[in-house]
């Protein structure tokens, strides 16, 4: 196993009572994130409709790593609900609350309640870059071909 990364977590008033977000098991690479909605304030999406969805917690990354908001493979699959702007980036020196832009891509509203397992959250690091100017880049074989270029079909 890696090093393990430390994270602060800060419970909000509306995600007390939840569980803290963990890894499931000893090879999973994201945690579940639950829905921090009140107890009568559930949320059905309809067909198409997109919410915003709080989780009741807020982080503290450590500098040089960020939070992958990412869908849950299950609800993709069974429902069509996914992570409207996957994946979501949380950076190391944001402090707000943790949500989801959720999104019905299914034929059937799907509700979401307080507890549910929304999305999953990877932590992950980030390279620090610098752009180098150049008047004219390498050549490869690909060069300026774009999607499907490459031959690969579905």
């Amino acid at each position: 196993m890696t090093d393990r990364v430390s994270v602060g977590f800060c419970w909000l008033e509306h995600g007390k009572g939840l569980s803290v977000p963990r890894q499931q098991s000893a090879g999973a690479a994201g945690v579940d994130l639950l829905a921090a909605l009140g107890i009568d304030d559930d949320v059905a999406l309809a067909p198409g409709q997109r919410a915003l969805v709080p989780c009741g917690f807020s982080l503290a990354l450590p500098e040089g790593f960020e939070a992958q908001v990412r869908p849950r493979s299950g609800l993709a699959a069974k429902f069509g609900v996914t992570v409207l702007n996957a994946p979501g980036t949380i950076d190391s020196d944001y402090r707000g609350e943790v949500q989801v832009i959720l999104i019905n891509h299914g034929d059937r509203p799907f509700p979401v309640r307080r507890g549910d397992r929304i999305a999953q959250m990877v932590i992950a690091p980030v390279t620090a870059v610098d752009f180098r100017l150049e008047e004219k880049l390498d050549e490869t074989a690909r060069g300026a071909k774009g999607f499907g270029s490459t031959g690969h079909s579905a």
